[in-house]
This record gives C-alpha cells, structure tokens and sequence, in this order.
C-alpha cells in the first residue's frame, strides 16, 4: 500500500508542466506550477504572459537594488504605518502577478491597499514600486508600467541600469508623469511626504549624500504631518 501512495504521489508531480516563458497561464496555473520550481528564482505573470527572470549581474542589478533597499528602509524606520519589502510577489489582478524588486506601502491598519494573504503574499495595490530595469527593459518600461497604472499603483520608480537613468512616474488623472527634479536635483514624491531622493548622487553611489538629502526630507514639516497622520489613523 505505501508503495502505491509513494509511486501515485510521484505521479501527480510529474503531471505539473514546467513554468516556461511565454506561457500563457491563469493565475492559479502559474502560481501551481510556480511553486512546483523551486528552482527558478523569480517569476511573473504579466497580463497573462510567464516571464522567467535571467540570472541577475551585481554590478546591473544587485548593487542598484542594495542602494534603493538602504534609501527606502531608512524611510520605514522613521516613517511608522509604512512598509518596504523586496521581490514580493502580488496578486495584483486575474492576469497579473508580479515580483517587483521592491515595494514601498502603507500598513493596511493606517488606510493601505494591499495586505497579507492567508498563505502569506500580498494582495491588492502598494502605493509604490520599484523596478531596476536591467535585463528586462522593455518589460519593465512597457507591459508593467501599463498594468501598474490601470491597478492604480501611486508611483513607480524606474531605474535603467545600463542607461544609468531613473524615471519616477506618479499616477495623475489616471496616466503617469515624471515626478520633476528640482533645482537641488532631488525628487520629492508625492504619496510619501519627506521621501527625498537626489538622484545624480544615487547613480553614482555617493550612499552619504542620498541619506544626507533624505534625512532633509524627514526633518520636514510635510513629514512630520504625515507621521501625524498615520498615527492617528492607527490609534
């Protein structure tokens, strides 16, 4: 009898397909055959579409995001009812769930939009994501930024590695525009008051000074209402 269970156990296994590109899947099916590969690192289902992630290159990919990690955590930490994860994956609709490289959102408790499933994934929209488009540019700056916008995603940040370019959009009238870089050369988001990010200094890994600029931010009194704010709604 155990050898029965054992060989129909091993059976049912080999009866779920590989998750491939290009594969046009519901999201139960990706999320079944996803988790059926350990292997394979990252994955998304994008408009209904599988995109399987490249092998990421340090200097294209991984130190960019430890760069963006250290700025936007550094927010959380002084900026209570916020949250930062990395590569989470999101149940953003019927034919989409991505694994953005980093979100930025508001704890559900204080007004946010997305929260933890049962089975531990986020559901719903976070106010921002972040995208370092090495490999998957066109993806990236394309299909995602569509479906970002029509989720209702507040902001999104772009950053092309090989082009050394960043492009923050912010959700207006249900269309995205670039967030303006002022005379400082630093941006100033719009969904989270005192997120400060001078942007020459994070291309070129000057760490100190995109602190230095976000420390400025979070003195402000927009971020001090802001924290107000959230406090408030938590009570």
């Amino acid at each position: 009898m155990t050898t029965n269970i054992n060989h129909q156990s091993r059976f049912n296994t080999q009866q779920i397909p590989p998750l491939e590109n290009g594969d046009r899947l519901t999201r139960p099916e990706f999320e079944r055959r996803y988790k059926a590969a350990p292997h394979i690192r990252k994955a998304e289902l994008i408009e209904g579409i599988v995109y399987v992630a490249s092998p990421l290159r340090f200097q294209q990919h991984a130190e960019p995001h430890s760069r963006l990690s250290t700025w936007l955590g550094t927010y959380v930490v002084y900026t209570p009812g916020t949250l930062s994860g990395i590569e989470p994956t999101i149940r953003l609709d019927l034919d989409n769930e991505p694994q953005p490289d980093i979100v930025l959102i508001l704890d559900q408790a204080v007004g946010g939009r997305s929260y933890l499933t049962e089975d531990g994934y986020l559901e719903g929209v976070p106010e921002l994501i972040v995208e370092i488009a090495a490999s998957s540019a066109a993806i990236d700056t394309g299909s995602k930024k569509q479906v970002y916008r029509r989720n209702g995603v507040s902001e999104y940040i772009i950053w092309q590695s090989f082009e050394n370019q960043l492009d923050w959009y912010s959700l207006q009238a249900e269309e995205y525009r670039l967030l303006p870089v002022n005379e400082q050369g630093i941006i100033c988001s719009q969904r989270f008051p005192g997120l400060w990010l001078a942007v020459d200094a994070l291309l070129n890994n000057q760490m100190a000074r995109v602190l230095e600029v976000l420390q400025l931010g979070l003195n402000s009194p927009e971020h001090q209402q802001f924290v107000a704010q959230l406090g408030a709604k938590s009570d």
